[in-house]
């Protein structure tokens, strides 16, 4: 497989995806065992748990279209602007969007060769605002969201006891947002177990909450 292949989404955006489903399953399993009871609570609750994150796979992989399309819109309209403009507006505009590290490394010589380089690069004809490998990133989204819900979901395939499912679903919740946060500390280079332990911290807190409220 090719490394174009493999990055539709990079792995800061598939373990996030992952984070954010595990997240709406606790949160939305918690408040709907509170609101179900035990009243044929565990079909209701997994039903609602599973329709819950399919929705909100639905919104994440719009939102990443539709943002994805206003910052190639942005800076497709940043490169026409260098063009257009005068050759000095065009060096302040060109300084004040270069991230603050390259500017204090760069030179005065090497920034006005940089910004000459682009001002007489031409229209890409090719270009679009929204291509395929956006739609598969987008679909790769719905896919992580919705299939994050699927492990903390087995208990209620299991049993139909509403709080001995909820509490075995929470901990399968916190053992992969500790799994992830390992992974996400690793990404970031530094030791994984910080973010391992801040990750399943947050899940604890959801639980707590649910817990609190009657869940």
């Amino acid at each position: 497989m090719s490394g174009q292949s493999r990055a539709v989404l990079d792995p800061i955006d598939r373990l996030s995806e992952i984070i954010f489903g595990l997240l709406m399953a606790l949160s939305f399993t918690g408040t709907m065992s509170t609101v179900t009871g035990g009243e044929g609570g565990v079909n209701a609750v997994l039903a609602a748990a599973f329709g819950c994150n399919i929705a909100w796979g639905i919104v994440d992989g719009v939102m990443y279209m539709l943002t994805t399309v206003v910052e190639r819109t942005r800076r497709r309209g940043f490169i026409d602007a260098l063009r257009r403009e005068p050759l000095e507006r065009a060096r302040e505009m060109f300084l004040e969007n270069l991230p603050d590290d390259v500017r204090r490394v760069s030179s005065p010589k090497e920034t006005e060769a940089l910004l000459l380089r682009v001002r007489a690069l031409g229209s890409d004809p090719r270009h679009r605002a929204i291509t395929g490998r956006d739609f598969k990133a987008a679909f790769a989204i719905f896919l992580l969201v919705v299939t994050s819900t699927l492990p903390p979901s087995i208990p209620f395939l299991l049993t139909d006891d509403v709080a001995l499912a909820m509490r075995a679903s929470n901990g399968i919740a916190l053992v992969m947002l500790f799994v992830i946060g390992a992974r996400l500390g690793r990404y970031m280079g530094r030791s994984p177990w910080p973010m391992a332990f801040a990750m399943a911290a947050i899940g604890a807190v959801l639980v707590a909450v649910t817990i609190a409220l009657g869940g």
